[in-house]
C-alpha cells in the first residue's frame, strides 16, 4: 500500500513540477540574444560587406522567432548642427531596415529609429551604427 501511496504522490507532483519548469523558452533564448551593431562611414548609408554579415546574421534570428519583435536603431557621429546628424541616423537605419525586408523579414514585425548624434568613447566609428535589438533586448 505504501507504494501505491508514494506513486500516487509523485504523480499528483507532476503538475507542480511543470509548473516551476520554464514555461518561455523562447523568452529566455530571445533575451540571451546580444546586440547586432552595423557600422557605417563617415556621411555614409553604404553598407559594406562585414555590415552585410552582420544583418543577415540578425535576419536569421528574426526568421527563426517571427513573433520577436526587432527595434533598429541607427545614430551618427558629432556634427554641428543637430538636423543633418538626425536626418542621417535615419536613413542609416532605414537602409538595415530594407535590407532585413529584402531579406525576408516582415516590416511590420521592425520598428526603426533615427537617434541622432551620440559622443564616442574611443573611435568615432563608434557614433556611426546601426544597432539591431532582437526580442526584448
Amino acid at each position: 500500500m505504501n507504494r501505491r501511496v508514494l506513486g500516487l504522490a509523485a504523480l499528483l507532483a507532476l503538475p507542480l513540477a511543470a509548473a516551476c519548469a520554464p514555461t518561455d523558452p523562447m523568452g529566455a533564448q530571445l533575451a540571451a540574444q546580444p546586440v547586432r551593431v552595423v557600422f557605417f562611414e563617415d556621411d555614409s548609408i553604404g553598407v559594406s560587406e562585414e555590415a552585410k554579415a552582420v544583418i543577415l546574421d540578425a535576419v536569421a534570428v528574426a526568421r527563426r522567432y517571427p513573433g520577436a519583435p526587432v527595434r533598429v536603431l541607427g545614430f551618427s557621429a558629432p556634427e554641428p548642427g543637430l538636423a543633418p546628424t538626425v536626418a542621417l541616423s535615419r536613413a542609416r537605419a532605414e537602409r538595415v531596415v530594407n535590407e532585413m525586408v529584402a531579406a525576408g523579414v516582415p516590416r511590420a514585425q521592425i520598428t526603426q529609429q533615427g537617434r541622432g548624434a551620440v559622443a564616442f568613447d574611443a573611435a568615432p566609428i563608434q557614433s556611426r551604427r546601426v544597432e539591431i535589438h532582437i526580442g526584448g533586448n
